[in-house]
C-alpha cells in the first residue's frame, strides 16, 4: 500500500477518498450462507478484516493494518446499477456495510496479519460537511469567515463531526458536482453557505434542487421567518432544503450572521431529522400523541 495512493496496482488507486475498501468477514459469511459460492474480492473489497466490530467505526476512524495505517473516509456506497449478486439473492452488502479508506501510512500487508483500531469516531455521531460557495473564497481572495462558524456552531450544538469542508465558486455545475460527491459518502448533514439571494450569481438554490430527491420546504420556511425578524431582507432567500439518499441538504447565506441566526432557527430538528434519514423511523413514547380527553372534544351543535 503506498500513501496518498492506495494498493499498488488497482485499479481504484488515485488521489481521492476511496482508496482501499473493507468488508467485515461475518457480512462475508452471512452472503456465503444465503447460497453463494463467493470467491475473495467478488464484492470489490480490498480487504476483509475479521475480530474488530467495523459497525461501529464512523468516518475519522483510524485503522491499523500490520505496518499501514488506514482512516475511514466513507461508510456504505451508493451503487447506480445492481450487480450479479444482487440479482441473485435480492441483497448485496457492498452498499450498506462496505468502508471506504485512505492510506495515511503505506507498507506491505499480507494475509493474517494483525488490525488494531488507533482511533474510534463513533458511527452514531453525526458527520457533517460544509461547502462555502463563493467565487472570492475559491479563488483565495476572501477569507472565509462563515464556513468556519457553522462548523464551530455544529459542533457545539450537535457534537457533530465535520468530515468535510471545501470551498467551490458560484457555478452551478461545480456546486451540483461537490453536493453530489458529499452527500453520496452518506454524511449526515451537508450545509452550504453563499449563493441564496437575487443576484445573478447567486445559483445556490437550483445547484441543490439539481442533485437533492426530495425537498423539506418546512426547515427553509422556518429560517426565512425567524430570520426576518431582525431583518426584513431575509424574506428575499431563495434557500432550499432537502435530501439526497441519506443526506440532509440545508442552503443557508452567506454571511456569517445570517448563516447562523438561520442555522439556530432549525437546530432543534435537525437530530431527529437525521436519525429518520438513517432509517432509525420507530416513533419515541415523548413523540406519540396523547388520548384527547373527552371534556376536551369540540361539541357539534
Amino acid at each position: 500500500m503506498i500513501a496518498s495512493r492506495g494498493i499498488e496496482g488497482d485499479a481504484h488507486a488515485g488521489s481521492w477518498h476511496r482508496q482501499v475498501s473493507l468488508l467485515a468477514h461475518r457480512n462475508v459469511e452471512e452472503m456465503r450462507a444465503k447460497g453463494l459460492k463467493l470467491k475473495p474480492g467478488a464484492f470489490g473489497e480490498n480487504l476483509v478484516v475479521d475480530g474488530i466490530d467495523l459497525d461501529g467505526l464512523g468516518v475519522g476512524s483510524q485503522l491499523r493494518v500490520g505496518p499501514v495505517l488506514l482512516e475511514l473516509t466513507q461508510v456504505g456506497k451508493v451503487c447506480h446499477t445492481r450487480c450479479a449478486i444482487y440479482y441473485a439473492t435480492g441483497d448485496c452488502i457492498m452498499p450498506r456495510t462496505g468502508l471506504f479508506a485512505c492510506v495515511l501510512e503505506g507498507g506491505e500487508v499480507n494475509a493474517g496479519d494483525a488490525v488494531s483500531v488507533v482511533r474510534c469516531i463513533e458511527r452514531s455521531i453525526v458527520q457533517a460537511a460544509v461547502l462555502t460557495v463563493s467565487d472570492r473564497c475559491a479563488a483565495g481572495v476572501t477569507r472565509d469567515t462563515s464556513g468556519p462558524a457553522i462548523e464551530a456552531l455544529l459542533v457545539s450544538e450537535l457534537g457533530a463531526r465535520i468530515a468535510w469542508a471545501r470551498s467551490v465558486p458560484d457555478e452551478t455545475d461545480q456546486i451540483s458536482k461537490a453536493l453530489t460527491d458529499l452527500a453520496d459518502r452518506r454524511v449526515d448533514l451537508l450545509i452550504t453557505t453563499g449563493g441564496t439571494g437575487i443576484a445573478e450569481r447567486d445559483v445556490t438554490p437550483e445547484a441543490t434542487r439539481k442533485v437533492m430527491e426530495r425537498e423539506l420546504p418546512g426547515l427553509a420556511e422556518a429560517m426565512r421567518a425567524a430570520a426576518a425578524q431582525h431583518n426584513p431582507h431575509a424574506l428575499l432567500s431563495r434557500a432550499v432544503t432537502g435530501v439526497r439518499g441519506q443526506t440532509l441538504i440545508v442552503n443557508l447565506p452567506g454571511s456569517c450572521n445570517g448563516a447562523l441566526e438561520n442555522l439556530r432557527a432549525i437546530t432543534a430538528a435537525l437530530p431527529h431529522a437525521v436519525e429518520m434519514l438513517r432509517g432509525h423511523t420507530e416513533h419515541r413514547s415523548s413523540d406519540l400523541e396523547r388520548e384527547v380527553p373527552q371534556s376536551a372534544l369540540p361539541i357539534i351543535g
